[in-house]
């Protein structure tokens, strides 16, 4: 089947010419309206929708990837256009490359399109591995074991999951096309690049040979409100001039729930505030923390009756930051 195009500004709603605020704001909202643990009425396609959502944002909010990608064009595939990734050894390419295809339903990792250009972070596609000291020219119908990747929320990673996903197997020569789903269970305190392993899962190969293993690398999905920075988490805390000023009890959200920070009078924008623990699982064991990055907002519409306190506010005020 050939590589579609994905219009990832119409994935997220915006124009070609979207700032980058304007993008990041799209995809928190449709971020929230999707979210695997918000749309449980109907689970299976808000998590094609949340992974098309993430792809798009992936690619958009990276000013390198954006600009390569408004290059290509809707004849990203035409000759002449760029080529595939390079394909690496002791390994096959996508879905149909080895002995059998594979095509993965479920909330995995990015489309074929996205694999295909940007490559290298993994892809709706199945890669399928030789056996140790075998090149990719000499694939023969062995059984080999198959990797794809799984697309997880922060929640999920922390708190773990089960997760169904399907398996359309075709191509191999005498045999129908079947359909195998399984239960998956995401195990709490996972992280970007573990490995969840399916035993005899893989490509069976020829009769007579043990099947391969099917393996599924763990990707983590971007989040409308955090920032992943390794185990730590960040997230904007925005705060209005005058809690900024007098100091406020905040309440937000964490993955484990919500929790209250205060705020000490007269905190500065940028300034962090360090809530220990409450970030992603490390692989050595514990978790990372989690930093709310103060903003303060102003006021782009006022009142009449705001618009006079704030002058009269600026004739009393000593207060001049450029002094």
């Amino acid at each position: 089947m050939a590589v579609q195009f994905k219009d990832y500004y119409e994935t997220l709603g915006v124009s070609r010419t979207a700032t980058q605020d304007e993008i990041k704001k799209a995809f928190r909202k449709l971020a929230r309206l999707y979210h695997p643990d918000v749309a449980k009425n109907n689970k299976a396609s808000a998590e094609e929708k949340f992974k098309a959502i993430n792809e798009a944002y992936e690619v958009l909010q990276d000013p390198e990837k954006r600009k390569r990608y408004d290059e290509l064009g809707a004849n990203w595939n035409s000759p002449g256009g760029p080529p595939p990734p390079p394909r690496r050894r002791g390994r096959a390419g996508p879905a149909g490359a080895g002995p059998e295809g594979f095509e993965f339903g479920g909330t995995t990792g990015f489309s074929d399109f996205f694999e295909s250009f940007f490559g290298g972070r993994g892809g709706g596609g199945f890669r399928t591995y030789a056996g140790e000291g075998e090149d990719e020219a000499d694939f023969g119908p062995e059984s080999r074991d198959v990797e794809a990747d799984l697309l997880v929320t922060l929640e999920e990673a922390v708190k773990g999951a089960n997760r169904k996903i399907t398996l359309r197997r075709s191509g191999l020569p005498g045999k129908p096309e079947r359909l195998d789903t399984y239960q998956v269970k995401i195990p709490a305190g996972v992280h970007e690049g573990q490995r969840i392993r399916l035993a005899g899962q893989g490509s069976p190969g020829p009769a007579g040979r043990t099947a391969g293993d099917l393996y599924l690398r763990v990707r983590l999905a971007s989040h409308p409100d955090f920032r992943v920075e390794g185990a730590d988490l960040y997230f904007d805390l925005d705060l209005a001039p005058w809690e900024a000023v007098l100091g406020v009890e905040a309440r937000i959200s964490t993955l484990d729930g919500t929790t209250t920070v205060k705020v000490r009078a007269g905190a500065a924008s940028g300034s962090q505030l360090r809530l220990r623990g409450l970030g992603l699982s490390k692989a050595e064991g514990g978790r990372g923390d989690l930093y709310a990055i103060i903003r303060v907002q102003t006021p782009t519409v006022v009142t009449e009756k705001e618009r006079e306190l704030w002058e009269q506010l600026a004739k009393t005020s000593k207060f001049n930051p450029r002094e």
